[in-house]
């Protein structure tokens, strides 16, 4: 089976961890604080504040932003769930916007038209490593003195127009679970140029305890103060000393996954029957996932004939996402309903992803590529 995602580790990150294995700190040690300046520095921002998931990371930037019950904030229909769990973690409610058909990513004008006394934030998420027009959402964010806020897990290394993924929005969440750009096995990260924000996301991931052990140690001292409800979100070292192992490569990394997207698209450039997501003029993308849209009517095939055929060759297909407003709980608890988000809902009914990690080889992608064709063009 070819993946669609998987991680990459060498031998250069086994040491890593190796080494913090045989150290005195597992956790809340010297490399959390090491990746933190290293990831900051990377994109290009103040702070960075590491945590155990990009769900955590985002639960962590709600709370930053003081999210409480009555609070709504305007998140996209198309994408993981986590994205709106972390609102109502807060006691928020999450309020779902449509996306465009070429991109899926979240419409300013929707977001626009669903604004209201009650909104406190965006949430705009970087789909499939697109970044957002943050542009156009920041005019409309500042306009109603809102927070906009990047979900950008999947965008590690991409830029928008001149800037960093990681610097475009007041907080900005990344995941570094196994399929992601970099891996630290679980974990997450929040950028920031607010030092206010970053102080209080580092009390929350630590019980809402002002200092943690690392410092007490440091200063000598055993007291401590819970001003705050927190939570356990902190990441460890040995997770941090693989992020920094995993950083360094993160250009060979988007090096390779942009050499299998341009394969794939010269390899589908013929075929009637499928349509690559693919970026506009003033992103670079980072390509987390490689997203077509198949017109299935066309081709005589339903989408559960396509992915089980394609499964059962070895190809490991995806769909990404079910519209979160669709799933049971939030039908259950918002009464949200099909017919909310209308292309988001015709869109899904389109998209498969293919497999794309760095350690796919050219023979692997044209093996996806020729059996792809095969079941949708015959």
């Amino acid at each position: 089976m070819i993946p669609y995602g998987r991680q990459s580790i060498d031998e250069e990150d086994i040491l890593a961890v190796t080494q913090v294995l045989r150290s005195d700190w597992l956790t809340t040690g010297p490399k959390v604080e090491e990746f933190e300046q290293a990831f900051a520095q990377y994109v290009g921002t103040k702070e960075a504040v590491a945590v155990s998931s990009g769900t955590a990371a985002l639960h962590t930037a709600m709370y930053a932003l003081g999210i409480r019950p009555g609070d709504e904030v305007i998140v996209p229909a198309m994408t993981f769930a986590a994205t709106a769990n972390c609102v109502m973690f807060q006691g928020g409610t999450p309020i779902f916007a449509g996306v465009h058909p070429e991109t899926l990513l979240i419409d300013p004008e929707q977001v626009e038209s669903k604004i209201n006394s009650r909104t406190r934030a965006v949430i705009a998420v970087d789909y499939a490593g697109h970044p957002a027009d943050y542009d156009r959402l920041r005019t409309i964010t500042d306009k109603n003195g809102i927070a906009l806020v990047a979900d950008a897990c999947h965008s590690l290394g991409a830029r928008y127009k001149d800037r960093n993924a990681g610097t475009l929005a007041d907080l900005n969440v990344f995941s570094f679970h196994p399929v992601k750009h970099i891996t630290t096995g679980e974990g997450g990260m929040i950028t920031t140029d607010h030092s206010k924000f970053a102080g209080r996301m580092r009390l929350f991931r630590n019980h809402g305890i002002t200092t943690d052990h690392y410092q007490r140690e440091a200063t000598g001292t055993w007291y401590y103060e819970v001003v705050d409800l927190g939570f356990n979100y902190r990441i460890t070292d040995i997770q941090c000393a693989l992020g920094l192992s995993q950083l360094k490569k993160m250009p060979d990394f988007l090096t390779k996954r942009r050499q299998i997207v341009a394969r794939y698209d010269k390899l589908f450039a013929n075929s009637q029957n499928l349509r690559p997501i693919k970026p506009k003029e003033n992103v670079s993308h980072a390509f987390h996932l490689y997203v077509i849209a198949i017109e299935f009517d066309a081709i005589g095939k339903t989408r559960e004939q396509v992915f089980k055929l394609l499964r059962q060759s070895g190809i490991g297909v995806n769909v990404h996402y079910i519209p979160v407003h669709l799933h049971p709980y939030y039908q259950k608890v918002l009464g949200t309903a099909p017919g909310d988000c209308p292309t988001a809902e015709m869109m899904y009914k389109k998209i498969l992803s293919l497999p794309i990690h760095p350690k796919m080889t050219e023979a692997q992608v044209d093996e996806v590529a020729e059996k792809m064709l095969r079941v949708i063009d015959q």
